[in-house]
């Protein structure tokens, strides 16, 4: 079955061909599931990664991250109703996850201004409407990213609020096999725009101008967005999380790149890697930095073994010198699918109690993240592996090469 997806999915780029509708109906299955799990007959969502992963129904996904434009109304034993921006309705059209498509009703102040308040009221009266008739009065409703005056409303007509991550984080953090095609699919389009980004390091680009190869590359391979901009060469890879600029790279300097992608079928794609840019040769605090990172990604990603505890693996996760604790990146890994998902998985601090508590399950896809850089010669390397944590092991994903003329051995 997955390899006539993966022949699918090469030949058909539609996001409605069959292997997509029967992607988006066990997507929408596993998040009914998971409602059922959890004792939560209805949610209301407007987190467009959320929407999409419930139903595939994607629009002005960037716009609708900053405003309240646009929602879904799912229940476990019910209709699923997608309330879309005004004079969108014919998008969605034909999806075999919606049985309603209506017009949203903008709660925010940006849309209804002094008449917010009316506005929710009118909002939380359409709503009501269907979860008395689904479920009936004071129904428990999961909700993610409303206005307050919406969520008010919805109280003041009996029903009880909760946090719908408790079902989506939950639904999106084990990946079925019938998502790994189109996953593994997202990878290949990103690591071919990356191989464009790599030729186009020459002494004199600007970063901007780097970072864009790469961006224009996703996007003609059906991308959706970079949630981030991390690029950054020479001085600036030291510390970490630098946006892409206005500098010219030169030969011979470090060149930090995060894809962060959103991809195909909205599938997110993470692997970080470090270039040596132009002809000249690296030095050997360059290599030295590069050694230290690339042991740290290896020796940490050998540790995501299925059913390992997270603080395990804080406790066995390469020991960073002292040196280099004050920079090194926030978290030893995070779980990834549309987005950056649950777990996010914390160092040990001595002396404070682990705050993640859970472990690896089979399904999961984990981001192990390595970064080392020098206070000394204020050059950092930033390495990072996309992994598919399985029955027998973790696995990586992302197969771009690192750089052979970083990667020596020390003397």
């Amino acid at each position: 079955m997955i390899d006539e997806i993966l022949l699918e999915i090469a030949d058909e780029p539609s996001h409605r061909s069959p292997a997509a509708f029967n992607l988006l109906l066990a997507r929408q299955s596993r998040v009914k599931e998971v409602m059922k799990q959890q004792s939560i007959p209805v949610i209301c969502i407007t987190h467009p990664i959320n929407v999409l992963y419930a139903t595939g129904a994607r629009n002005m996904t960037v716009f609708s991250l900053m405003n309240t434009s646009r929602y879904l109304l799912m229940f476990a034993e019910g209709p699923t109703i997608l309330f879309d921006f005004w004079g969108c309705s014919h998008l969605a059209e034909g999806l075999p996850t919606l049985d309603e498509i209506k017009v949203a009703t903008g709660v925010s102040y940006v849309a209804a201004g002094t008449g917010l308040k009316d506005q929710a009221s009118k909002w939380a009266d359409e709503l009501a409407s269907y979860i008395l008739e689904y479920v009936g009065e004071g129904a428990l409703i999961g909700v993610d990213r409303f206005h307050f005056a919406a969520l008010d409303a919805l109280r003041e007509r009996g029903f009880t609020i909760t946090d719908s991550d408790q079902v989506m984080a939950k639904a999106r953090s084990i990946k079925m096999p019938i998502e790994m095609p189109f996953i593994n699919e997202a990878m290949r389009r990103t690591e071919q725009a990356t191989v464009e980004l790599a030729d186009s390091l020459e002494a004199g680009a600007l970063e901007i101008e780097i970072w864009a190869e790469f961006y224009r590359g996703l996007i003609a391979r059906e991308g959706e967005y970079i949630s981030t901009r991390l690029l950054q060469s020479g001085p600036r890879t030291f510390p970490y999380f630098q946006e892409a600029g206005p500098r010219p790279i030169q030969s011979g300097e470090l060149l930090c790149f995060d894809t962060d992608t959103i991809g195909y079928h909205g599938y997110a794609v993470d692997y970080s890697r470090t270039f040596l840019c132009g002809t000249d040769r690296a030095t050997d605090q360059q290599k030295h930095l590069y050694r230290l990172a690339y042991d740290q990604l290896n020796h940490n990603v050998d540790l995501f073994q299925p059913g390992t505890e997270f603080e395990e693996i804080a406790d066995k996760a390469w020991p960073i010198p002292e040196e280099h604790k004050p920079y090194s990146y926030y978290c030893l890994a995070h779980g990834l699918g549309m987005s950056g998902e649950y777990p996010n998985i914390p160092h040990k601090q001595p002396g404070e109690p682990y705050p993640l508590k859970g472990r690896l399950k089979p399904g999961m896809i984990v981001c192990a993240e390595s970064y080392v850089g020098s206070e000394l010669s204020h050059e950092g390397v930033k390495l990072e592996d996309q992994l598919l944590i399985t029955e027998s092991g973790p696995q990586r994903m992302s197969h771009f090469p690192f750089d052979d003329r970083l990667l020596v051995k020390e003397d």
